[in-house]
């Protein structure tokens, strides 16, 4: 997902997609820790997303004050 593409999401939608994502990426951090999985990188990846979408409801938030 793009940073185009965040932007054009509603914010209930991102909320959504936010907690998804939040939950994948936990899942992703135990499994990784058991055993190490094929892509460290997805780790990092996900994380920045996660950040991404933080970023832009905070944006929203304060805009709308």
């Amino acid at each position: 997902m793009k940073k185009v593409e965040i932007k054009e999401l509603s914010t209930q939608d991102l909320k959504e997609r936010l907690e998804v994502m939040e939950h994948e990426y936990a899942q992703l951090k135990i499994n990784h820790s058991v055993s190490p999985i094929d892509n460290p990188a997805q780790i990092r990846r996900d994380r920045r997303m996660i950040a991404r979408v933080k970023t832009e409801l905070r944006q929203r938030e304060l805009n709308n004050k």
